[in-house]
C-alpha cells in the first residue's frame, strides 16, 4: 500500500462524524418507493457533489420525479487502464402508518455506534461511503488513470431499473461494484421475475349452466376458469418440487428457486360461471440461469399440462412476463449476478477488504435481489459489495453499524484506487 493511501484511509478516521453526517444527509431526504416519484431533489445532491469533484454529470428523468444521476471522472490514460462504475439506489423501501420508530424514519439519529433511519442500511450507507471515498481522492489531488463513473439510480424498490436505463444509455465500464446491503460479503445472486398467468374462456355462461358443464349428459362445453387455474397452480407446484431436486447452486439451501402464487383475480360475480382468472407469480432462479430459460420451462411444462386437459386445450393459457415497473404495469425483473472469484477485479476487492478488516474475504450469494443482474444482463462484469446487514433493510428502525460504513469506505478507497492504477489485459 502507498503512503498516499495509507494517509487517505487515516483520514476516514479521523474524519468519521463527517462521513455520519453524509449518511444523515443522505437519509433525510423522503424517497421512499412506493409511492416514488419523489428522488429529484436528492439526486440534485447528488449531481452536485459529483460536479464540485470535477465530474460531468448526465440527469436525466426516468419517471417524472425520478431522475437518474450518472458522474463521470475520466481517467488520464483510460485506453490502457480499468474503468469502473460504482453503482447504487436512491430509492428507499416503504414506510406504513403506525410503524414503530423511535423517531421520524427521516430524522435520522446516532445511537451505540449505529445510525438509525429509512435508507441506513439499504443502501444510502453505501451511497454515502462511495462519495466520503471520492471526496478523499479529490481533495488529495489523485488523478485517477482509469475512468470513474458513478451511478446513482431510482427504481430499485419497485422493480423500475434505473440501472438498466443507464445501460441503455451507454454507460459502460471493465467492471461495476454495486454497493448494495451485503453486511461486506462480495456477492453474486439469483434472479426473480414476475408473471402473469391468464386463463379466459371464449364463452360466457349463467351459473345457472353449470349442471350441464360437469354432469355427465350435460353437454356443454364450459368451464370455471377459476378451477382450470387450479389445475394450473398445481402444475406449477409439481414443476416447482421438480427444479428443487433437480437444481442447485452453491451457496443456496435446496429448493431456494421457487414459484410463487402470489395474487389471484378472477370471475365476475356469484351469477356467473368464472370466465377468467389471472395470477400472478414470481419466480426465483439461480445465479446460472436466466430469465429467459426459466420462462421457457414454465411456459413449456404448463402447455403441455394444458394439452392433456380438453378444455384448457381449446382455451389455452395466455403468459406475460416482467414488466418496468411495479407501481406502473405490476411487474418487475430481476437478472442473476454471477460472480467469478477469479476475476482480476474481484481479486483485487477481496485483497483490498483483506487488508482493511484483517478478516477473510467472503464471496457467496444474495438471498435477496438488486440491480447487479442488470450489469450481468448487458456484459459487464460485476458484484455486490456493501456495508448493512440484510436483517436490518425494510426493517422498523433500520440501522447500520458506524464501524462497519467506515470499513467499508476504507476498502472503497482502496479498491478503486487499486483498480484504477490496473493495467488492462
Amino acid at each position: 500500500m502507498s503512503i498516499q493511501l495509507e494517509k487517505l484511509l487515516n483520514q476516514i478516521d479521523v474524519r468519521q462524524d463527517e462521513l455520519v453526517q453524509l449518511l444523515k444527509d443522505l437519509i433525510s431526504f423522503k424517497t421512499p418507493a412506493p409511492p416514488a416519484r419523489n428522488t429529484d431533489e436528492a439526486q440534485e445532491f447528488i449531481a452536485d457533489f459529483l460536479k464540485k469533484k470535477g465530474f460531468q454529470v448526465d440527469k436525466w428523468d426516468v419517471y417524472p420525479g425520478d431522475p437518474n444521476v450518472v458522474g463521470v471522472l475520466k481517467g488520464t490514460n483510460p485506453n490502457q487502464y480499468q474503468s469502473l462504475i460504482i453503482n447504487g439506489h436512491m430509492d428507499v423501501a416503504e414506510i406504513n402508518e403506525g410503524e414503530a420508530w423511535i423517531t421520524d424514519p427521516f430524522t435520522p439519529v446516532v445511537r451505540d455506534g449505529v445510525v438509525i433511519g429509512r435508507g441506513a442500511a439499504d443502501m444510502k450507507s453505501g451511497l454515502a461511503g462511495a462519495l466520503f471515498a471520492i471526496q478523499l481522492l479529490n481533495e488529495a489531488g489523485i488523478s485517477l488513470p482509469g475512468d470513474l463513473i458513478f451511478q446513482s439510480v431510482i427504481g430499485e424498490e419497485v422493480g423500475e431499473a434505473g440501472t438498466l436505463e443507464c445501460c441503455k444509455r451507454g454507460y459502460h465500464a471493465d467492471f461495476a461494484l454495486v454497493v448494495d446491503t451485503s453486511d461486506l460479503h462480495i456477492q453474486g445472486q439469483g434472479g426473480v421475475i414476475t408473471g402473469w398467468i391468464t386463463v379466459k374462456s371464449k364463452s360466457t355462461f349463467h351459473d345457472a349452466t353449470r349442471r350441464e358443464m360437469i354432469h355427465a349428459g350435460g353437454k356443454l362445453f364450459g368451464a370455471s376458469a377459476i378451477e382450470k387455474m387450479a389445475k394450473i397452480i398445481g402444475g406449477l407446484q409439481e414443476l416447482e418440487r421438480h427444479w428443487a431436486v433437480m437444481k442447485s447452486y452453491p451457496g443456496f439451501p435446496p429448493g431456494t428457486n421457487t414459484i410463487n402464487p402470489a395474487v389471484i383475480e378472477g370471475g365476475r360475480h356469484a351469477a356467473f360461471i368464472a370466465d377468467e382468472c389471472r395470477l400472478w407469480i414470481t419466480v426465483h432462479y439461480y445465479p446460472n440461469e436466466t430469465y429467459m430459460g426459466v420462462v421457457k420451462e414454465i411456459e413449456e411444462h404448463i402447455l403441455a399440462l394444458a394439452q392433456a386437459d380438453p378444455w384448457l386445450k381449446e382455451n389455452p393459457p395466455i403468459f406475460e412476463w416482467g414488466g418496468s415497473s411495479m407501481i406502473e404495469d405490476r411487474g418487475e425483473i430481476f437478472p442473476s449476478l454471477e460472480v467469478d472469484p477469479e476475476h482480476q477485479a474481484v481479486q483485487t476487492l477481496m485483497n483490498a477488504h483483506e487488508g482493511v478488516t484483517r478478516k477473510q474475504a467472503i464471496v457467496d450469494v444474495s438471498p435477496s435481489v438488486t440491480d447487479g443482474g442488470w450489469f450481468a444482463h448487458a456484459g459487464i462484469p460485476a458484484a455486490i459489495y456493501g456495508p448493512g446487514h440484510l436483517h436490518h433493510a425494510h426493517a422498523v428502525n433500520e440501522q447500520v453499524s458506524i464501524e462497519q460504513v467506515v470499513q467499508f469506505t476504507k476498502v472503497l478507497l482502496t479498491f478503486i484506487y487499486q483498480w484504477s492504477h490496473t493495467e488492462k489485459s
